[in-house]
């Protein structure tokens, strides 16, 4: 795809038709309780095993885990059946070392291997999603030619996912790519498949956007979502990055209007947190308590 068919791509009436928000309904039925899980990889209790640290997680009142791909799967088993956690994603350990965005073919195959070990992965515990990040762009990586990598690495994993029962949960993140909802939907709509969708990162949107707007506009292709906070505030003193060293609640998201986005697309499935504070079981446990707060707005 060269960067005229991209435009025309991005550009055309009959690709934004089904994209943009969807409509709301006059009576929308009552929310349901989101269910409540925490990244596996932000759990950082000092010498604690997997089986040790599900057993804090489920203590803390957690009901799920996103582990790592590439983990010892019978390990992570073992430990889920001796909690009784459920695992609702997985998240693809190779996609920031391996994007298939990249410019050799080499690291572009490297990546989608690592996809798809995920998807064995995922199949294997029982998940119904991978979190991906679908490349990145940068000084040496123009938009349009990532666009293009992306796709054709893509499409035919899309037939492996099928054949795991996995979707491949495409997430936005600090990678310059996927700027606007309206593309994200266009993205996952040009595979006409059930087995692509989108994870919501919600912190990852507030330093160029509302998350309530991203919500609304990819709609029924959220699969999963990631719970995180941001602060404006100190993302403008003290750089970008430092607007995520913010506990729940004390930064620039607005949860009732996150929330009332969720209701209006009949979202009631999985949030998954991605936020700091997880070093000990104190601190997993005022993290479920401030979900429960969250969810409650």
């Amino acid at each position: 795809m060269n960067r005229r068919s991209f435009l025309q791509w991005t550009a055309g009436a009959g690709a934004l038709a089904g994209v943009l928000p969807t409509a709301i309904a006059a009576d929308p039925p009552a929310r349901k309780p989101l269910k409540k899980g925490i990244m596996l990889g932000t759990v950082g209790i000092e010498g604690a095993s997997v089986a040790d640290k599900f057993k804090a997680i489920q203590e803390a009142g957690f009901q799920g885990i996103e582990p790592m791909s590439h983990m010892d799967q019978d390990e992570v088993l073992r430990a889920r059946d001796a909690t009784g956690l459920e695992l609702p994603s997985v998240c693809c350990g190779t996609h920031w070392a391996k994007p298939i965005t990249h410019p050799s073919a080499e690291v572009r195959a490297a990546g989608v291997e690592g996809l798809k070990q995920s998807l064995r992965d995922a199949k294997r515990y029982g998940s119904s999603s991978v979190l991906f990040v679908a490349g990145v762009v940068n000084a040496e990586i123009p938009y349009a030619d990532a666009l293009q990598r992306a796709r054709t690495e893509l499409i035919p994993v899309v037939d492996f996912a099928g054949e795991q029962g996995v979707v491949i949960a495409i997430e936005n993140v600090w990678n310059n790519f996927m700027l606007s909802p309206v593309e994200c939907a266009q993205f996952v709509d040009s595979f006409n498949s059930k087995f692509v969708g989108w994870h919501f990162d919600v912190g990852n949107v507030i330093n160029y956007g509302w998350p309530e707007q991203w919500i609304r506009t990819l709609g029924p292709r959220i699969q999963k979502l990631h719970i995180k906070e941001y602060s404006r505030a100190k993302a403008d003193k003290q750089g970008k990055w430092a607007g995520f060293d913010v506990e729940f609640l004390k930064g620039d998201n607005n949860w009732p209007a996150v929330m009332k986005a969720l209701d209006d697309i009949n979202y009631h499935g999985w949030g998954i947190a991605e936020q700091g504070g997880a070093g000990s079981a104190a601190g997993l446990k005022k993290l479920s308590s401030e979900m429960d707060r969250i969810y409650a707005s």
